[in-house]
């Protein structure tokens, strides 16, 4: 009768910042939740028609009880009939009055961000998941995979997956407890719609394995023509590298989540991102168009040009079949020699290991066909050298040998054909143990570069090495020399032999190891951005800070009153001399205890000063330079993997090389995040100035 619902939401609407961080707002948010404890409060809660949107723009306080109950009350809305599509509404109306890129985004931000208390942000995080559950499997998501697949994949796009799993080191029963119902929810939904093209698992973040699936439901059907007019239309549509035309691809995104979400009576379970569009219409007035039978006689032409394909495919087929039974008997073979090669090689070591250097020259000549040393046979000298004398005379390690044999078998053995190295021996061994690690073959790792590893064959480290490997310009021209003679090569160098075929190989391997790198490195830099953004903040707005300042400020005109005059102000830096001020009567008991005292005593709220600077500690330990300088080496990263892109476009492409589509997708999403990254940064260097101008310049000390 009073109309209290309305004071309460109008106080909500209207309050300053000030306000809205203080107790009374939280005091106001508990009178709604409690108001909504029983049916008639609630009801008359949500009849009125903003209160919902009203509750939500209490989010953006930094009170974390006032973002518990706010988060509370909407999850539990969920749960009301006709609620949850409120709480949505609700989220969309947070979106702009938060200014946030898109809805979620600060419940995001807040689930991955850390706090001073323990208890508040374990408090805090396991309100935001509850509520995440609630919104996911309440209303439509009881019921209807579909509509939580599209908001899940709202969530997941926003990177919840990695906050969850950092969240997971809290150790928290009752916050794993949501952690975990959000997987098993998600794991249920990604079964069921593997289920639908009896598959055990998709992968929705390959873009190639889903077009592969709608392609495989759709060929031989009656939609297939029109799925490839829908991809013909869409390598129509402009495109830019700056993202200028992205909101024609957004608007293609919103048609298919509404004719996805869309009930046969024309109403959608989210908020409509199209207004007056009803599917279910729409499709009655193609039904009956003529082109049906245009689209027929047309896929009546692609199942005959089909069946001409898989007839050649399976000609295809029996030849590759051919060419690997053929390609294991020479495996076979090649094992063969490898074992005999590998016992001579043995018999061979005992005595190379004493006469190294000879026995060097000696391999190096023999490796060179069409010389004079190809017509001379030392089999003669052999015959009549004392080999003792030489080996005592010449050995490299004066150790007891075994015993060779006769003077023809170490000239067999001293003769036999050696594998071909034209590297530096220890280049080489570095190289042969970093390919047993990789565990795959030159041909296999060839594959992985030329698709950008997207099996995720070769992990960071691996690239990493493998970048120390490169074959360099004089390491090429000797193998160029040599590649007629490819199977006779040692392992190191026919690896870099086949990598140096590779177009661009260097390059190639820099862009893959800066694509694989990129998410850790922004996900290092951007908290460490964000620390001193709110950290200059904090500093601005403390009140304590300001307290505190003001009764140093007083002692220490008092401690310097008739030899400097009375001081406006002092340097902050000078705070670190408090503890060196020892008391004249207790030297145990320096100025800063005494300060503590003082506090505890009149100013005990000074005491809590933590409470307004919780992100300073972490801001202190950020070296803003070092910083910069990172995000400028990602930029640098970029431009020189667009560079690549350049270069890649503009030459005929190899078959199986993905480095354009791959690297196009990547830059794409990655020059958006760093973008976000990088003007985080300039607004951290302009709100960092403020405390330093405010706190650090030089005040004048003493009145005129």
């Amino acid at each position: 009768e009073l109309d209290g619902l309305s004071c309460l939401l109008n106080f909500l609407k209207s309050m300053d910042y000030e306000t809205s961080e203080s107790r009374i707002h939280t005091s106001v948010i508990g009178c709604i939740k409690a108001l909504m404890n029983n049916s008639q409060g609630r009801a008359h809660v949500l009849a009125h028609p903003e209160s919902i949107n009203i509750i939500s723009q209490s989010l953006r306080t930094e009170n974390i009880k006032t973002k518990i109950a706010v988060l509370e009350i909407l999850g539990a809305v969920c749960l009301v009939p006709d609620g949850h599509k409120k709480v949505l509404q609700a989220m969309l109306h947070y979106q702009v009055y938060a200014a946030e890129r898109t809805r979620f985004q600060t419940l995001l931000n807040e689930l991955d961000r850390s706090m001073g208390r323990y208890r508040d942000e374990v408090n805090l995080k396991t309100a935001i998941m509850s509520f995440i559950n609630a919104v996911l499997n309440a209303g439509a998501g009881e019921d209807n995979l579909e509509f939580r697949l599209h908001l899940r994949y709202e969530f997941l796009m926003l990177g919840i997956q990695p906050v969850i799993d950092k969240l997971r080191g809290h150790e928290n029963s009752t916050l794993d407890r949501h952690l975990d119902f959000f997987e098993m929810v998600r794991n249920e939904d990604d079964l069921e719609l593997a289920k639908r093209f009896d598959l055990i698992h998709i992968d929705t973040k390959s873009a190639s394995q889903m077009f592969e699936l709608i392609k495989k439901r759709l060929k031989h059907t009656d939609a297939y023509p029109y799925l490839l007019s829908i991809l013909q239309h869409c390598l129509q549509m402009p495109y830019k590298r700056s993202g200028g035309n992205f909101q024609q691809w957004q608007l293609l995104d919103r048609i298919l989540q509404q004719m996805v979400l869309q009930d046969e009576r024309g109403d959608d379970p989210d908020i409509a991102p199209l207004e007056n569009f009803n599917v279910k219409n729409i499709i009655k007035m193609l039904v009956n168009e003529n082109e049906v039978k245009q689209w027929r006689d047309q896929a009546e032409k692609f199942r005959k040009d089909h069946a001409e394909l898989m007839s050649r495919l399976e000609k295809k087929e029996r030849e590759c079949e051919t060419k690997t039974q053929e390609k294991d008997e020479m495996m076979k073979t090649l094992n063969k020699m490898k074992d005999k090669l590998q016992k001579e090689s043995l018999e061979l070591r005992q005595t190379r290991d004493q006469m190294n250097d000879l026995v060097a020259q000696l391999n190096e000549f023999s490796r060179i066909h069409g010389t004079i040393w190809n017509e001379i046979d030392d089999l003669k000298a052999f015959k009549v050298l004392d080999l003792e004398d030489f080996e005592k005379m010449f050995s490299a390690y004066q150790r007891h040998q075994k015993e060779m044999g006769s003077t023809e078998d170490l000239y067999l053995s001293t003769r036999k054909v050696k594998e071909l190295s034209v590297i530096d021996g220890r280049r080489a061994q570095n190289c042969v143990i970093l390919l047993s690690k990789l565990k795959l073959s030159n041909e296999e790792i060839r594959q992985a570069i030329l698709k950008m590893d997207e099996q995720e064959d070769l992990a960071k480290d691996m690239l990493e090495q493998l970048l120390k490997f490169v074959p360099e310009k004089s390491d090429t021209d000797l193998l160029e020399e040599h590649k007629h003679e490819i199977e006779r090569m040692a392992r190191a160098d026919r690896f870099l032999f086949e990598m140096s075929r590779i177009d661009h190989y260097q390059q190639r391997l820099q862009a893959l190891f800066f694509k694989k790198k990129f998410p850790e490195r922004l996900a290092e830099a951007k908290p460490k951005v964000e620390a001193i953004l709110l950290a200059s903040k904090e500093l601005i707005r403390s009140k304590r800070l300001r307290q505190l300042l003001e009764v140093v400020l007083a002692f220490g005109n008092y401690m310097n009153k008739g030899q400097r005059g009375s001081a406006y102000g002092f340097k902050v830096s000078s705070l670190n001399k408090i503890a060196d001020t020892k008391s004249s009567i207790d030297r145990n008991i320096t100025l800063l205890h005494y300060l503590i005292m003082i506090f505890e005593k009149n100013y005990p709220d000074i005491l809590d000063i933590q409470s307004e600077l919780q992100h300073l500690p972490e801001a202190a330990k950020v070296n803003l330079v070092e910083l910069e300088k990172e995000v400028n080496n990602i930029k640098t990263g970029l431009k020189a993997v667009e560079a690549e892109l350049d270069y890649q476009k503009r030459r005929v492409w190899e078959s199986g090389d993905r480095f354009v589509p791959v690297m196009s997708d990547f830059i794409t999403v990655a020059s958006f995040s760093f973008s976000e990254l990088e003007d985080l940064l300039n607004e951290a260097r302009d709100k960092v100035r403020i405390p330093f101008e405010v706190f650090e310049v030089s005040l004048a000390q003493s009145k005129a």
